[in-house]
């Protein structure tokens, strides 16, 4: 019997790697072989550098690599310090359930809608303008004032900060919860130090290993997001990612030499940028490590707190603000500036609106969303079994593959992977997308489900199993119950993340498959506010609904359970 759930396992494993693994790998040495000039399309056989040569003359490389470098690192160290500062500030008995409750809407909103949003709220003609003007500012007209797609990417580092801290964050708090913080603590006391002082010194060291991974799929994120830098980054010349979209979908179709050697260019960039930041990162400790040994105090940490968690507390109100002007927006028929709010309201273009993105967006997400968490399931089940039968499962081993779309920038693979399901017969339809979208859902649903399926307490499994019941009634009628509510919030992730999917969905669908995203993306740099508030509004809306569903069922359903016995 052992044997045969080996043999079983074995393949299931594997079909689980391969699913992620094989399109990522495809994808990049289709991209590749560009790269080195092999294009059959372009009736290109041979190798040679002749993109790369055509890369460097292209204008404005050096400032979008510039561009690139400085909002990704700016917009991942700024995040993490203030996630660390707040996780700090939480712990230490000045907590509030209304902070963890405001953070559940811009962890739901799609980076897309938080962009668009932000842009409405802070641009010169935004609502933050209209409702200081004109009696504040004096201004009877938009001023000239380059605040959104400004050249030096503060307006494109501001919405990565607004809707990464609340990320890092939730990371952090799930993390100090393996970790003995009040151990860590007693001693930093009894050596003296205090406070934020004590957290730095001697928690933050023991915390950083354990967000390390999802640290890095921010910084990946941050160097090599598009739909953000769209929306708020400058757009000539625009970050590199978003000038290797361009050059992919140029007319002229010899473009694809130079778009492929920048995707390679921003692969090579992202390793780089993960090894300096680790340099640093090591840097940093070695000085922590050092003041600690020499017993130096002071109030350096402190005076950071008091300063950060303001701020935090601002970025907060500023996201939350960000989804309420697409809530007014999208019900906004007439507002002339400087009128602080509409004079006109009406829903009539909501009957206007929609057609097939809705029930797609849906569809996908839903789809996406399931299939990712069963798989999460079966993975976790089976590495579980491994360790209670004191077998070494290779799945272990190869848990860090999962993540492997997450550590690489879309734009590196994705046009070579729909070059290579093209090569394989696989179109541009549903399925493929599904399968796109599934290849960054399941990391993030993993991220989200691994820590509380270690923690269950196996002893409820151990008597099901001492009354006879099979492994598959153990999982399902005990297991699941249990585990209902982080199950239902990984899905909810699920389906936030495969909402926000914009170059999956057009790389992949071809342009013949629209959904929220691309729509709303597509609408921002258009003139009518009231369908880009709309679609933006409709991509909080999904996730966010998703999250509360995922919140009340679990207390509906087995609320006296989970109560009791739930990590």
């Amino acid at each position: 019997m052992i044997a045969s759930n080996d043999r079983l396992k074995w393949p299931l494993s594997m079909v689980l790697v391969t699913i992620i693994l094989v399109p990522v790998m495809a994808g990049l040495s289709e991209i590749l072989l560009a790269a080195m000039g092999f294009i059959p399309a372009l009736g290109q056989y041979s190798l040679s550098f002749d993109a790369w040569h055509q890369l460097i003359q292209m204008p404005g490389l050096g400032t979008s690599l510039r561009l690139t470098l400085v909002t990704g690192f700016g917009a991942t160290a700024i995040s993490l310090v203030m996630a660390l500062v707040a996780s700090c500030w939480l712990y230490d008995g000045l907590r509030g359930r209304w902070l963890r409750a405001a953070i559940v809407p811009i962890l739901a909103a799609p980076h897309a809608a938080m962009a668009i949003g932000l842009a409405f709220l802070i641009a010169p003609s935004g609502w933050l303008a209209r409702l200081f003007s004109p009696w504040l500012t004096g201004w009877h007209l938009p001023p000239d004032l380059a605040i959104v797609n400004d050249l030096a990417g503060l307006s494109l580092i501001l919405g990565l900060v607004v809707k990464e801290v609340p990320f890092l964050l939730l990371v952090c708090l799930a993390a100090l919860s393996r970790l003995s913080v009040a151990e860590h603590l007693k001693v930093a006391k009894s050596l003296g130090y205090q406070g934020a002082d004590a957290w730095f010194k001697l928690v933050v060291p023991a915390l950083y290993p354990l967000i390390r991974l999802p640290v890095f799929v921010v910084l990946v994120y941050s160097l090599s997001n598009v739909d953000m830098a769209l929306i708020l980054a400058p757009s000539t010349p625009p970050t590199l990612a978003v000038a290797t979209m361009r050059w992919f979908y140029d007319a002229d179709i010899q473009r694809l030499l130079p778009a492929s050697a920048a995707a390679i260019t921003l692969l090579v960039v992202m390793v780089l940028s993960v090894l300096v930041w680790e340099a640093c990162v090591s840097m940093l400790g070695m000085l922590n490590r050092h003041s600690t040994q020499q017993g130096l105090r002071g109030t350096s940490w402190l005076l950071l707190q008091r300063l950060l968690v303001p701020t935090m507390l601002s970025l907060c109100l500023l996201g939350l603000l960000s989804l309420l002007v697409l809530i007014v927006w999208s019900l906004t028929w007439q507002w002339p500036y400087p009128n602080a709010l509409p004079t006109v309201w009406s829903l009539r273009h909501w009957s206007q609106l929609l057609g097939d993105v809705l029930p797609a967006s849906l569809a996908i997400a839903l789809l996406t969303s399931c299939l990712a968490s069963i798989m999460s399931i079966a993975w976790l089940q089976l590495q579980e079994n491994a360790a209670q039968q004191g077998r070494f499962e290779w799945s272990k081993l190869t848990l860090w593959l999962i993540y492997v779309p997450l550590l690489v920038p879309q734009i590196a693979f994705l046009y070579g992977l729909k070059v290579s399901f093209l090569r394989v017969g696989i179109n541009g339809g549903m399925g493929a997308v599904i399968w796109a979208h599934v290849l960054f859902v399941f990391p993030y649903v993993m991220l989200m489900l691994q820590g509380p399926w270690q923690a269950f307490d196996q002893r409820y499994v151990h008597v099901a199993a001492s009354l006879s019941k099979p492994p598959w009634q153990q999982l399902w009628q005990v297991k699941i119950p249990l585990l209902l509510r982080p199950i239902l919030l990984a899905w909810a992730v699920g389906i936030a993340v495969s909402i926000s999917q914009y170059l999956a969905t057009i790389m992949i669908g071809a342009g013949r498959i629209d959904t929220l995203t691309t729509e709303a993306i597509s609408l921002a740099s258009g003139a009518d506010r009231r369908l880009t508030g709309m679609f933006g509004l409709l991509q909080l809306l999904i996730p966010l609904l998703a999250f509360v569903m995922a919140m009340l069922l679990p207390r509906m359903m087995y609320g006296h359970i989970n109560q009791r016995a739930a990590p």
